[in-house]
């Protein structure tokens, strides 16, 4: 996730770190080169259309699991006159399994948008969707606030909410108690204890909110399926959504896997760095696409790019291994290694600006 006035300022970080490389904004190294989209080889970019249609469909499928097992969860509340209370005592088992179903639900869909991310949230005619998924606000941010709201069966209106992704998560985890079924037990299957995750949605909250992801994820689906990528679109998904780091890192410190009981709501059900991760592999698979461009004009640079982004890599994962192995990081830490993954992930937008130049090839604002 990444607000929508931060997205605005990335190009701008990718052009400042521009005019640090080296050989940029030398006029005889310029005017050496003769590389651009005309004389470049052109790109072949089927692969990064079918990685998106394939994450777009994955996601519609998750998200239509999801507001099935809202359906389900929301008819039984019904029949209980959403007396929650009774609605355990009466359909304990079957009320836990949709629970539980939901939360893999949510545990699939993460990934199908995350992996994809990089590309609809750096395309700027893609990057609605990003807002209301995963990246908008609720409305006591207006700027980087979603653009809908919900409307409930009971009449009750939620003012632009949150994303979709976030109302997602804390209500089938039970991190957010202003989308959680009032007055209702806490302890879900009855084991006299309340574990991480256990809580019960309000049912026509989330049968509410289900039914709208899902809407939205099949119209992302349908307009992926449309999308014909340019390199123009490429290379500025990669500019843009590179030099992310730091805000992934902020949201991983604010996570209960960092901060504990002083936790956010979000960002609990996966550590962030799975996001983080997930996301620079798409960068990585839009990336070997424009390439072949960038090394008919500068091998060199193209190689040395395709390196760091591997490195950037190799050590999100090897901090997310330490962390599954265990290991806890404080704070401190995280700042710390944020900071690094910032700098890192600018040098490579950086680089990647400096070849659009090069190549003559539009970066697009938002």
């Amino acid at each position: 996730m990444i607000t929508r006035v931060a997205r605005l300022t990335l190009i701008a970080v990718s052009l400042t770190a521009l005019a640090v490389l080296p050989g940029c904004g030398d006029d005889d190294d310029s005017s050496s080169s003769t590389g651009t989209t005309e004389n470049a080889a052109a790109p072949n970019l089927d692969a990064v259309k079918s990685y998106l249609t394939d994450h777009s469909a994955a996601l519609a499928e998750n998200t239509e699991t999801l507001q099935q097992v809202a359906e389900d969860y929301d008819a039984l509340a019904k029949e209980s006159d959403y007396d929650y209370a009774r609605m355990l005592e009466e359909n304990r088992d079957e009320v836990v399994q949709l629970m539980a179903d939901g939360q893999d639900a949510y545990r699939a869909a993460n990934p199908s948008y995350e992996e994809m991310e990089g590309i609809v949230a750096g395309v700027p005619r893609l990057a609605h969707y990003d807002v209301d998924i995963d990246a908008g606000s609720d409305a006591s941010d207006p700027e980087n606030a979603v653009s809908f709201s919900l409307e409930l069966p009971n009449g009750k209106v939620m003012k632009q909410p949150g994303n979709f992704m976030y109302l997602t998560e804390t209500s089938l985890f039970a991190t957010d108690p202003r989308f959680l079924a009032k007055r209702a037990p806490k302890d879900v299957d009855g084991d006299g204890k309340v574990a991480f995750g256990e809580g019960l949605p309000d049912a026509q909250f989330l049968v509410t909110a289900m039914t709208a992801f899902n809407e939205m994820a099949h119209e992302l689906d349908a307009d992926a399926k449309e999308f014909e990528p340019t390199p123009s679109d490429a290379f500025t998904a990669i500019t843009v959504m590179t030099p992310t780091m730091s805000e992934y890192f902020g949201a991983w410190k604010a996570s209960r896997f960092v901060a504990g009981g002083d936790a956010t709501p979000e960002f609990a059900a996966a550590s962030r760095l799975q996001d983080i991760g997930d996301i620079l592999e798409g960068i990585r698979l839009t990336y070997g696409e424009v390439s072949p461009m960038i090394a008919d004009e500068s091998p060199d640079q193209a190689d040395q790019t395709a390196r760091e982004l591997d490195r950037l890599i190799a050590f999100v994962t090897d901090l997310r291994e330490q962390e599954d192995g265990g290991k806890r990081f404080t704070a401190e830490e995280t700042d710390l290694l944020g900071s690094d993954a910032q700098t890192r992930a600018e040098e490579i937008a950086g680089q990647v600006t400096q070849a659009a130049e090069r190549l003559n090839v539009e970066l697009q604002e938002g």
